[in-house]
């Protein structure tokens, strides 16, 4: 998709479709009240008639023959102009982009003054939103009718940087698309080995990223006890993937941003056997993985000055004469015996392994993403990520980052007691508990014994990286919704930054 910045007024922007904002009762205030004027108060009679209306996301298109250069007008509401947001602004783009992306080719959009939102975030807003609400997970289907034609996204305004705004919000939400398509692809086309070659094809796009992968003999060979155990039923062979950016003049050349995924491929929960039903959904295991890939291609592409560190531990969790079983000890990378309890707690063990492997690679700041527990998505649903860290000014960072990236987070308490939740009677630590309480903090606890000195964040994503259902606002779509790409980006930016 194009996105074009035009310092023209509504009535002269040419689209299939002007899109204007529809706030407060009477919906008539800023772009809409002066658009309104030149169609000689259509807006307003219709508004009477109850057939515009300001609820968030409503639309409705009018047809204005030829009285302005733009065929059709869709006027969407935003409910009240205090509470607008940048999500209300993606919402209402979402719905634009799915109301008339079966026949129109253009949509412009008015950048409107009196919203309480600079130019720059409405832009951003409204790419992101166009962007992320016209996917389309129907990739496998030959004959999709309802395909979307949208090809062009014009922004009617003037400001300083709004074209870089607008141009940086398209190539962010390219790549969490493509972190979409990633997650929305069978296990019998995401493999290990497949994650690898894409994590290869980014780096082969870009002079300052590089990327290899570890196979089994490797992981073996780095001690990886945790990873590899997991793997061992599986006959889609593992892949530690390791990608790394080094810019030629980083801002902070002291600081290395380790980004570590889980990338569970598929997970029947190995001996641990989940239920059938949704199980077709635990291709999205791996969502975790996807992030901090294509996210470090995002980075790269944008050529923020941070270097990067990157890891995510690949495989599927597979039953069979090779897996292994619940009560077996094994040993990870740092020496720390682990015992298993549960093999359906199998994140937190390739985590520990990668975790591990990214400090001892240099990484001084950790971000690790994860699918990790459902006690995550109970807590939070499906809008927010669970944030626990090592270090409060670090937790914090993290979650700033994604409330002004519209990747949620929330930040979760860790406290030194809550390490009983994972003793073992045989082994230093198990991986799960049989305890219904704080089960994603038990999992934040385990993951700690890993993280090694320095700063160190988990997100747990479990509820709004992969969708059963619509979420009611600019994400409609089942499947994936490439959380963390954004969140990731906005936090590199805010590292890099020479403040």
């Amino acid at each position: 998709m194009r996105v074009e910045v035009k310092g023209v007024s509504p009535e002269q922007a040419e689209a299939d479709v002007l899109a204007v904002p529809f706030a407060g009762e009477n919906g008539l205030i800023g772009a809409a009240a002066t658009l309104d004027a030149s169609l000689d108060g259509l807006l307003a009679s219709l508004a009477a008639d109850g057939e515009l209306r300001h609820e968030l996301g409503h639309t409705s298109l009018v047809h204005v023959d030829g009285k302005l250069k733009s065929r059709r007008v869709a006027a969407v509401g935003i409910g009240k102009p205090e509470n607008v947001s940048t999500d209300t602004l993606r919402t209402a783009a979402a719905a634009v982009a799915r109301r008339s992306g079966e026949f129109a080719a253009s949509i412009a959009w008015v950048i409107d003054d009196s919203l309480p939102l600079s130019a720059n975030e409405q832009a951003r807003a409204l790419v992101e939103g166009t962007l992320l609400g016209a996917y389309d997970p129907a990739r496998w289907k030959h004959d999709d009718e309802n395909r979307s034609k949208l090809e062009t996204l014009v922004l009617c305004g003037e400001a300083d940087g709004l074209e870089e705004a607008a141009g940086r919000a398209l190539r962010i939400a390219e790549w969490t698309n493509r972190a979409r398509d990633l997650v929305n692809s069978p296990a019998n086309e995401a493999t290990p080995e497949q994650l690898a070659a894409r994590a290869s094809e980014i780096a082969s796009s870009s002079e300052h990223l590089t990327a290899e992968a570890l196979g089994p003999d490797e992981i073996t060979e780095q001690g990886m006890g945790a990873f590899a155990a997991v793997a061992k039923a599986s006959h889609n062979p593992p892949r530690l993937i390791v990608m790394r950016y080094e810019p030629p003049s980083p801002t902070k050349p002291e600081l290395v941003l380790g980004l570590v995924g889980k990338a569970i491929t598929f997970d029947t929960g190995g001996l641990s056997l989940k239920p059938a039903l949704h199980m077709e959904d635990m291709k999205g295991d791996m969502a975790g993985g996807a992030a901090v890939i294509e996210a470090t291609g995002a980075i790269a592409d944008l050529g923020l000055p941070i270097r990067v560190l990157t890891v995510a531990a690949a495989c599927e969790n597979m039953p069979g004469g090779h897996a292994y079983r619940p009560g077996d000890i094994l040993t990870a990378a740092n020496g720390k015996t682990i015992e298993v309890t549960n093999t359906d707690a199998e994140g937190r063990l390739v985590l520990a392994d990668a975790l591990w492997y990214a400090r001892e690679q240099g990484a001084t700041h950790i971000l690790d993403l994860a699918t990790l527990t459902g006690a995550m998505e109970v807590a939070l649903g499906d809008l927010y990520a669970g944030i626990f860290a090592n270090e409060d000014d670090w937790r914090d960072q993290v979650v700033a980052a994604g409330e002004a990236s519209g990747d949620h987070a929330w930040p979760f308490p860790m406290h030194p007691r809550y390490r009983r939740y994972v003793d073992s009677v045989f082994a230093d630590l198990k991986n799960s508990s049989d305890l219904r309480q704080a089960g994603a903090v038990l999992a934040a606890e385990f993951l700690q014994e890993f993280a090694g000195k320095g700063p160190w964040a988990h997100a747990d994503i479990a509820g709004p990286a992969f969708f059963e259902r619509s979420r009611g606002d600019y994400l409609t779509q089942r499947g994936g919704t490439g959380y963390g790409v954004r969140l990731i980006v906005e936090l590199a930016t805010r590292l890099s930054s020479s403040e």
